[in-house]
């Protein structure tokens, strides 16, 4: 194992420091009780606790259980075979900072680790590994998939995670981890390909319900749902960005596997290493056909619309069509009735000067013109295919 890097000797715990106050002060009587409250306040709010989990190591065996930083930094250095497993979650930046003086870890990886947002990478600093990994969670009442950024460090006799969200649940990594000190016992490198592998694994909920949704998707596209083009364009988002945390990952894991032979790596974290491999590759392989599926059927649901719009459109301009039939029907039909109506208004005008009054002949002429001119339009209007 490589030597440890001299640490600088860690502050007085913050119990050292209250045990120091309590004994520097006088005896004394104690102080008055206060005056009752003339009502309860409110209890205050839960104080953030970064260091979730802190364990010291030895032979894949935890030795010690410390409870703040400092304790760690501590038992570490009464551990010369030991190794520090330390888990913060949104730790502050004095913590990273602390950690940073004790571990000799790379400032522009504290800076990253602070920040957050980052790429998955890894990235090597002299003797520590920095390794930024993206996990999934699948929503359920949500529909949705949930990213989560994971920080690690991997020196030579500690690991330091710092989780930016409530995935993954690494206290199910640490308890397989020390139910097997065998493999716990070749070092930070076990702890950290079972965090890889436990970050890959969470994967396969997430490509499970996105299957599913792709499936209900196509059945909403062919149903005619109007809100299945919403729902395409935010499931390939979320594929967007879950290729963004599989793709690098496929090569970070290459680049491990390319360095077994310089760093010594053990045959069983070898042979650990290449089964992740294996699974993230696959699943890069599920992520990247998701998105083709998505890209095809948002083309076939924008070819549905449109023939279904054609088809409304054909329907409106039938429905047009129709109607300008049976107004031409209409029109003929009144100019039909107007020619008997125009002479019947003419020859019933009340003027005593007006020929054909006296004509004996002028009422059957007066039929016999409406009679053809109504059959002169009917059959005009009927050539034309008015009637």
């Amino acid at each position: 194992m490589p030597e440890r890097p001299d640490r600088r000797p860690s502050p007085p715990s913050a119990a050292k420091r209250a045990g120091w106050r309590r004994s520097a002060s006088p005896d004394a009587a104690p102080p008055p009780a206060p005056a009752p409250a003339p009502a309860s306040p409110a209890p205050p709010p839960p104080e953030h606790r970064s260091v979730i989990d802190s364990a010291v190591y030895r032979d894949g065996r935890r030795v010690a259980s410390p409870a703040t930083l400092a304790e760690t930094f501590r038992q570490l250095r009464e551990e010369p075979e030991g190794m520090a497993w330390i888990g913060l979650h949104r730790p502050t930046e004095s913590e990273l900072h602390s950690l940073a003086a004790e571990f000799n870890l790379h400032e522009l990886a504290v800076e990253d680790a602070l920040e957050a947002h980052q790429r998955p990478k890894l990235e090597r600093y002299g003797d520590t590994l920095f390794v930024v990994l993206r996990a999934a969670r699948y929503l359920d009442a949500q529909e949705e998939v949930e990213f989560t950024e994971l920080h690690v460090f991997v020196g030579p006799d500690f690991l330091i995670t710092v989780r930016h969200g409530s995935t993954p649940d690494l206290s199910a990594v640490r308890s397989r981890m020390e139910a097997n000190p065998d493999l716990l016992s070749l070092g930070p490198e076990a702890a950290l390909y079972a965090i890889l592998d436990a970050v890959v694994d969470g994967y396969a909920p997430v490509v499970e319900g996105v299957q599913t949704d792709i499936d209900e998707i196509e059945t909403e596209v062919f149903r005619g749902d109007p809100a299945v083009s919403r729902r395409i364009y935010e499931l390939s988002r979320e594929m967007v960005e879950f290729q963004r945390a599989t793709r690098p990952l496929v090569g970070m894991l290459h680049g491990l596997m390319a360095g077994f032979a310089k760093y010594g790596t053990d045959e069983e974290l070898q042979r650990y290493l290449r089964d992740v491999a294996d699974h993230v590759t696959h699943t890069s392989e599920r992520v990247d056909g998701f998105r083709q599926a998505l890209t095809e059927i948002l083309t076939v649901n924008a070819t549905l619309v449109s023939q279904q719009q054609n088809a409304e459109m054909r329907a409106l301009a039938e429905a047009g069509f129709e109607q300008n039939e049976e107004i031409k029907k209409i029109s003929a039909w009144a100019a039909i009735l107007f020619a008997p109506t125009l002479v019947g208004t003419i020859y019933g005008m009340n003027f005593e000067t007006m020929p054909e009054l006296q004509w004996a002949a002028g009422y059957p002429f007066a039929i016999l013109l409406m009679a053809v001119v109504c059959v002169s339009l009917y059959v005009i209007f009927k050539k034309r295919d008015w009637l």
